[in-house]
């Protein structure tokens, strides 16, 4: 039996480019995964991604995941690159059996779809934008007794998310972004979860750091999976053009009593 895994992650995974530009500092941030953050090994990975929405939550149950090129206009060696991972049906099963017996509804299931530039990983598990955080963060809560069976639980997403309105003044951060930005790692490392859950009306500059909540709200299921008590860590951060945020956070769950 796999070991149980006491930390939960949210990644901000910026740029697809962040697959091959070695100029990024969380390229070399992700590439130092196993000797600098995490270094056992998982049963398997479910990411929530920022990339997959649906009105209601669906699992990819497939055997092989083919790689998804969603996005456009970037340069050719993007389009090459390939992720022929193993899926993993009999963990989505799992996940859906988690998810209904929580009250989520019918759980429903893609046998088609491969994984997309937030995951490229065995399993995805959509995000409901039609939805907000609390929602999310409670699937996370019902999540979280994969972790006590070897999964490690991934949310994929980017701290700020505005593709509109990027900041191209070198070597500056646009203050909206910055504001937001340090207001999120404040409340997280202050365990303000709930006022996480409820940013829209408790972050400064909300509706500007994310217009559409897709690449939020995999935090919100990362921190429900960590559980009320679970301690937040900044583990990284940069920035990408002046408002896309890199902080990426781990969150261990609070040792039993």
């Amino acid at each position: 039996m796999a070991a149980a895994i006491k930390d939960v992650f949210y990644i901000s995974h910026g740029s697809p480019t962040l697959s091959i530009d070695e100029s990024l500092p969380a390229r070399h941030f992700l590439k130092s995964w196993k000797e600098k953050v995490f270094s056992q090994r998982p049963k398997a990975i479910l990411v929530i991604s920022g990339h997959w929405e649906t009105d209601e939550p669906t699992i990819n149950v497939v055997d092989r995941s083919d790689t998804i090129y969603d996005f456009y206009g970037f340069p050719q060696p993007m389009y090459q690159l390939k992720y022929p991972t193993p899926g993993a049906p009999e963990l989505a099963k799992r996940v859906k059996e988690l998810l209904e017996a929580s009250g989520f509804g019918t759980v429903k299931e893609d046998r088609e779809r491969g994984l997309d530039h937030g995951a490229w990983v065995p399993l995805m598990l959509s995000v409901q934008t039609n939805r907000d955080g609390t929602y999310h963060y409670n699937v996370g809560r019902a999540l979280a007794p994969l972790k006590e069976e070897g999964i490690l639980i991934m949310g994929s997403g980017s701290a700020t998310h505005n593709l509109r309105a990027l900041w191209l003044k070198d070597g500056t951060v646009a203050p909206w972004a910055a504001e937001f930005d340090t207001w999120l790692k404040e409340a997280l490392l202050s365990g303000r979860f709930e006022d996480v859950n409820h940013y829209e009306e408790k972050a400064p500059h909300a509706k500007v750091a994310h217009p559409w909540p897709d690449h939020f709200y995999p935090l919100h299921v990362a921190m429900g999976a960590a559980g009320d008590k679970s301690k937040a860590e900044l583990i990284h951060h940069s920035w990408k053009l002046g408002t896309l945020s890199y902080a990426s956070y781990r969150f261990t769950t609070a040792a039993s009593c």
